[in-house]
């Protein structure tokens, strides 16, 4: 504690790195969690505009639906997920009736999530199988 110092001392400096540390153990389970969040938001809105795409299809093809994966570098009847996104379509068809269904699974290459898009409600679960969120779209 003299009057002409110029530096800091060992302490001053160890009691900011302290409280540095301290923060950013907080802030960063947070960000972690709201990277996640948005994740799961893109994939959402991927199974979103597939189900529209899926039904038109069907519309226009006697009620039967397509199957296949979409990715961005590889598109699918038209459809373009989001960047990192695949966006898997199953179709279950019985040719000549009107009994079909389908099912779309979205997958973000940088999430451990995936989301599933079944009857019109979107599930999205983790890569324990716990659902982390549902929504439904009608």
């Amino acid at each position: 504690m003299y009057a002409g110092r110029k530096a800091f001392t060992l302490i001053e400096i160890l009691i900011v790195v302290v409280i540095l540390g301290a923060l950013a153990a907080v802030a960063i389970p947070h960000y972690a969690g709201a990277k996640n969040k948005a994740y799961q938001a893109t994939m959402t809105a991927d199974l979103r505009a597939a189900a529209i795409l899926e039904e038109q299809y069907a519309a226009d093809n006697h009620g039967q639906y397509f199957s296949g994966a979409a990715t961005s570098a590889s598109l699918l009847n038209g459809f373009t997920p989001s960047k990192d996104v695949t966006v898997t379509f199953t179709a279950f068809n019985i040719l000549g009736s009107q009994l079909a269904d389908w099912i779309a699974v979205a997958r973000h290459g940088q999430s451990t999530e995936n989301c599933e898009l079944r009857t019109g409600v979107i599930t999205c679960t983790n890569e324990h199988g716990l659902t982390t969120g549902a929504i439904h779209t009608h």
